[in-house]
């Protein structure tokens, strides 16, 4: 009768299985092999992992993707993420000419360009505006409440990342002036504008579908563009040449870290660009600010998470994929691909801090280090006083 079941098959042959050594054994019901594939180590976990941890990992291939007339949008929030309650994000699409809505938000908005170019506007509290064209490898940060724009410059449009530093954020849930001038009575609008009722008539009605993110002409020159303010240009500027600066340079990669000592406009939100040769690590180590949220651009990770008690558990990521890493806890990065691994961490903090494993234990005395790890004067020898980064 078992033979008869619509979900038996006939074959395993090939196919990965959960077991290691002696342990576990073959899966004889349904199965996601693509699933499966992508996450080798969550089908037969390491023999080192233990314990319940969270889920660390969400792919932006299974956000919803919400569409508009002039590109589209897919988030990974505290919904998607649980454990992700720090930072939230959404990656944007914008088509040629294409217009993100006039609009502001309670949080701060992060950003990292990564294709194509687009023109950022925004203003002050004081009346000061700012406008700048950013290109692939560029990054902004608009702080909460600041009103800004983003439209797509190239034939082919553009591609970010946008980073907020509250897990909750929704982007449905933006202040869009579409939306706030409709749901406003028209003699007010009148009223205050300056101008008949008349002149609303043909306000966007559908904001849901002809707005947030919809189709436009492309503008011209940057310069020709920009509006003259009395109170003139932001003192501040809300755009950074992120991958022209200067990286930290070491053997198995490098890494650019930008936060508010470098990029004072962004006061809430640290981050860095890690490259990772194949088969190196982003070396075993921890943050003493508050959680990491990460997303993977290129390559393809290993990752394991230590989380105090005997607890650890090891994920896969890949291109799209968003990791976390809860406040404190000791991890490394893998690069278990066959070319650059490429990744963004990000925190809900002003600085960049991160401690090593590597240079905790060379920095402490050598006779306390073997007493701990029963481990000899080669070992001691081999460790390194400054952070590797990456070994």
């Amino acid at each position: 009768m078992t033979n008869e079941l619509p979900w038996n098959i006939s074959s395993i042959s090939g196919k990965p299985q959960p077991s290691r050594g002696n342990r576990g054994g073959t899966i004889q019901g349904p199965r996601n092999l693509a699933l499966e594939n992508e996450n080798p180590d969550l089908l037969a976990s390491p023999d080192t992992d233990a314990g319940t941890i969270p889920n660390l990992k969400f792919s932006y291939a299974m956000a919803r993707n919400r569409l508009g007339t002039g590109g589209w949008a897919r988030e990974v929030t505290v919904r998607e993420l649980p454990v992700a309650t720090t930072l939230s994000a959404v990656n944007m699409r914008l088509n040629r000419g294409g217009y993100r809505e006039l609009h502001y938000h309670k949080e701060a908005e992060w950003g990292l360009m990564l294709s194509g170019r687009a023109r950022v506007t925004a203003i002050d509290p004081h009346g000061r505006n700012f406008m700048d064209d950013v290109e692939a490898g560029d990054i902004w940060n608009f702080p909460a409440g600041i009103p800004h724009s983003i439209q797509g410059l190239d034939d082919d449009g553009c591609e970010f990342l946008l980073v907020f530093d509250d897990g909750s954020f929704s982007e449905n849930e933006t202040f869009l002036i579409s939306d706030w001038l409709i749901h406003t009575p028209p003699h007010i609008l009148a009223k205050n504008f300056g101008v008949p009722e008349s002149k609303f008539k043909d306000l966007p009605k559908d904001v849901e579908h002809t707005r947030w993110i919809f189709s436009g002409k492309l503008p011209g020159p940057l310069e020709q563009d920009k509006v003259h303010a009395p109170q003139g240009e932001t003192p501040v500027r809300y755009t950074h040449k992120l991958m022209r600066q200067s990286p930290i340079r070491v053997a198995g990669g490098e890494v650019r870290i930008v936060d508010s000592t470098n990029f004072p406009a962004a006061s809430t939100i640290a981050a860095a660009i890690v490259v990772v040769e194949p088969g190196r690590l982003r070396e075993l180590h921890w943050h003493s600010t508050n959680d990491e949220w990460q997303y993977f651009i290129r390559g393809k990770a290993r990752m394991t998470v230590f989380a105090s008690g005997g607890k650890a558990r090891t994920f896969d990521y890949s291109a799209g994929d968003v990791g976390y890493v809860p406040f404190g806890m000791g991890h490394y990065l893998e690069n278990i691909g066959n070319e650059p691994l490429v990744f963004l961490e990000a925190f809900k903090s002003p600085v960049f801090t991160d401690f090593s494993a590597n240079q905790w234990l060379a920095l402490s005395p050598p006779e306390m280090v073997k007493a701990h790890l029963n481990v000899d004067d080669e070992t001691i020898s081999a460790l390194s006083k400054t952070k590797p980064l990456i070994v």
